[in-house]
């Protein structure tokens, strides 16, 4: 650690740059040296920053432009994956049943989300568009190509327990519940849900809990929510 004379004396590019480089020490936790950087700082009559990731990496690019140093040599930020992945992880066994959806936007997107958390196999009623319909395969972003979907396969040949995404007082809200190893995941239509018959083969109805005062969500961005928490309690147990 330098003396406050001695660090005073370095020119004022030199003075940001041992700032940088301690910076970088604690961003990648190598030491603990924060209490360290705010002397600099103190010294320097500059502000005291948050103790957080990205205040810490904003502080870090100030210290090198200051220093006259290209921010291009150094990244503390890790890199953001933009491309897709080449191969993805097996498939649990879960059955997603699409129940009278109406919009090939919502049932694109639902396939997209399937396939990006390699949930399982969609199965979509007489009334719910197709995956060879257009606007199903442009939401899905290509994603229905990885994805088993079949059509016209009623919801009592599939794996029970079935479980219902529905609103409803008496619904189980989604943190609280535990998902089974396998089962049948049932999404409704945009603005009636879930048929009768569908309700009267539940085994379980699950919710999201919701604080404002719409009572539901969008149906793809509700679907979203569940394979998240799904992927989440399954990550539980690898």
């Amino acid at each position: 650690m330098f003396s406050k004379i001695r660090f005073l004396d370095l020119p004022l590019a030199q003075q940001h740059k041992k700032c940088a480089e301690m910076l970088r020490e604690i961003y990648l936790q190598k030491a603990n040296r924060f209490e360290d950087y705010c002397h600099l700082l103190r010294w320097m009559e500059e502000a005291i920053p948050e103790q957080t990731l990205k205040s810490l990496a904003d502080h870090y690019h100030y210290h090198m432009q200051k220093a006259g140093r290209q921010h291009k040599e150094h990244h503390l930020l890790p890199n953001i994956t933009k491309e897709d992945r080449k191969q993805a992880e097996p498939c649990w066994p879960i059955a997603i049943y699409l129940d009278r959806l109406r919009s090939a936007h919502n049932v694109g997107s639902i396939i997209r989300t399937v396939e990006a958390f390699s949930l399982g196999k969609l199965f979509l009623s007489l009334e719910t568009p197709a995956a060879t319909h257009k606007q199903v395969i442009d939401a899905s972003m290509g994603a229905q190509q990885w994805v088993i979907i079949e059509q016209e396969k009623g919801i009592d040949k599939l794996p029970r327990p079935v479980i219902v995404l529905e609103t409803g007082e008496n619904a189980i809200p989604l943190t609280h519940f535990r998902f089974p190893e396998t089962f049948t995941l049932v999404v409704g239509n945009e603005e009636y849900g879930c048929s009768d018959q569908i309700l009267a083969q539940a085994d379980y109805i699950v919710k999201i809990p919701l604080r404002g005062r719409k009572n539901s969500l969008n149906v793809a961005n509700a679907f979203a929510i569940a394979a998240a928490e799904i992927s989440r309690q399954r990550g539980l147990n690898d």
